[in-house]
């Protein structure tokens, strides 16, 4: 479908056009497409954490998988594993939107993709919280989800609170992933740590020997 606009304020009618497309099928096929509860849970279990640090200056102690523990392959592994006809593998990852970061991200995606000949998607975090964030919760339970974290590599204050921006994407993911495990979802959480390039580097590799 190709649609022409003959000058640039006729975006605002086709923001118009496809909003109410939106409310259309949301009536026909009997739900409410301005209803996200399932982002919502997220939320909530977001402002719990950053609450947390506001109170104690540090979020929760967690002992994530790391990208660089000996029982990478074997977790990743016994995750994959999982993956069955009809199901779709979700890379959810919560670092810096570059190029370079989503060609090694993508080569991630095609790789499992190739291997299991299942549908696969990338996104970046904590953007996609509230688009497709809601179908991976609240959708059927047919997601095999990798969500990859990092550390920021500068700390950028949030006006008015005490913790940084650096801590509100941690909370997020965190918040994300609890939501996640609470609907019985299949989801593995991978650390970068610092090294975002070396990390996904590493976490390729991995992912690599799994389906070899």
């Amino acid at each position: 479908v190709r649609i022409t606009i003959d000058d640039p304020y006729d975006l605002g009618g086709e923001f118009f056009r496809w909003e109410f497309a939106t409310a259309v099928a949301g009536s026909i096929l009997g739900i409410n497409p301005f209803n996200q509860p399932d982002v919502e849970a997220s939320k909530i279990a977001t402002r719990k954490l950053t609450a947390e640090y506001e109170k104690t200056g540090a979020l929760p102690p967690e002992t994530p998988l790391r990208v660089d523990d000996d029982a990478l392959v074997a977790r990743l592994k016994a995750h994959l594993g999982q993956v069955k006809p009809g199901d779709y593998v979700a890379l959810l990852a919560y670092v810096e939107m570059t190029e370079a970061h989503e060609a090694e991200l993508q080569r991630i995606r095609t790789t499992i993709r190739n291997r299991y000949k299942v549908a696969t998607c990338l996104g970046f975090g904590p953007r996609f919280l509230h688009s497709t964030g809601q179908a991976y919760k609240g959708g059927p339970n047919s997601g095999v989800i990798l969500q990859i974290t990092c550390d920021d590599a500068a700390a950028l204050a949030v006006p008015g609170q005490t913790y940084t921006f650096g801590v509100v994407k941690a909370a997020q993911a965190r918040g994300d992933l609890e939501v996640l495990m609470e609907r019985g979802r299949r989801a593995l959480r991978v650390h970068l740590g610092s090294d975002v390039a070396a990390g996904l580097g590493t976490l390729r590799r991995a992912v690599e020997r799994v389906i070899s």
